[in-house]
């Protein structure tokens, strides 16, 4: 039976730790941690939020948008996220979450949300979808407005395991190559954006502890690489738009990335890529609608 419940919208450290240790050997098998059976699905909504332009200013300082009249496009997701954490937490739900990968991310905009709208926010997510290298999760959200749909996103998260060489997962995106515009990522990158996300996940905090986790060193937020992306070509936006991006390879900290951009028809591609090599870090579209 699919689960409803309406959270009070916080997250926190807590329910980090709940998502991870049933990945841990021995430990994830112990009762009270180990994983239940009868999950068939979660909608999980919060109270409305009136959304300010000094709630937004962290989001948009630590993103690189210019604060407008009106909301920046993916900021939305920062109301969705405590409620995907507290799916991936909730015991039920199938696979660990530690080790999932944040492989795409949709989001349409209806319309762009003025500061001072109150923004009711609904996250469901149902079962795995396979996926060549194992299961793909979609955790959708909607974002309304009185009875208007104005907001919409889709994050596919994959749970590596087995391996399913009849199922295809698509990939459309245009090879955009590397412009003139570089960015340089500090190594703090990861800890300012969890700090404003609240996804503290440890491989993107510091080195020791990206490291336990199987990384070299931390690595940049993928969404905060799309986000990233958004804001530099926010003033191109239209107000109902689509925009898409599939994450690739990780973005180590510190590092100095290459942003590219070209128009297309009906829309853009754009790029982050290594700068300097050919390493692709995020390709990316938007679609006027």
């Amino acid at each position: 039976m699919v689960v409803t419940k309406t959270l009070d919208g916080s997250s926190g450290v807590g329910d980090l730790v709940r998502a991870a240790l049933p990945a841990i050997p021995v430990l994830g098998s112990l009762p009270g941690i180990a994983k239940v059976g009868g999950y068939d699905g979660f909608v999980f909504t919060r109270p409305p939020v009136t959304i300010t332009r000094e709630m937004v200013e962290p989001f948009a300082e630590v993103c690189g948008f210019e604060l407008k009249d009106t909301v920046p496009l993916p900021y939305p997701h920062m109301l969705s996220f405590p409620l995907q954490l507290k799916a991936l937490a909730d015991r039920s739900f199938p696979v660990p979450a530690m080790g999932m990968v944040h492989l795409d991310n949709a989001i349409t905009q209806h319309r762009r949300l003025a500061f001072g709208e109150t923004l009711s926010v609904e996250m469901s997510v149902g079962e795995g979808v396979p996926h060549p290298a194992g299961t793909i999760f979609l955790f959708n959200t909607a974002g309304t407005v009185g009875d208007e749909l104005v907001w919409e996103e889709t994050s596919a998260y994959l749970s590596r395991g087995r391996r399913n060489p009849d199922a295809e997962w698509p990939d459309t995106y245009e090879r955009v190559p590397a412009g003139p515009v570089t960015w340089r990522l500090p190594a703090n990158l990861g800890r300012k954006y969890g700090a404003v996300s609240g996804d503290i996940n440890p491989i993107h905090l510091s080195a020791p502890t990206a490291k336990a986790l199987g990384f070299k060193r931390q690595i940049a937020h993928g969404y905060w690489t799309m986000a990233r992306s958004v804001a530099a070509i926010d003033n191109r936006l239209p107000s109902a738009v689509k925009v898409e991006a599939s994450f690739r390879k990780p973005t180590f900290l510190p590092s100095t990335v290459a942003f590219g951009y070209q128009e297309t028809e009906g829309g853009s591609a754009f790029s982050l890529t290594k700068a300097g090599s050919d390493t692709i870090h995020l390709l990316g579209r938007t679609t006027t609608l």
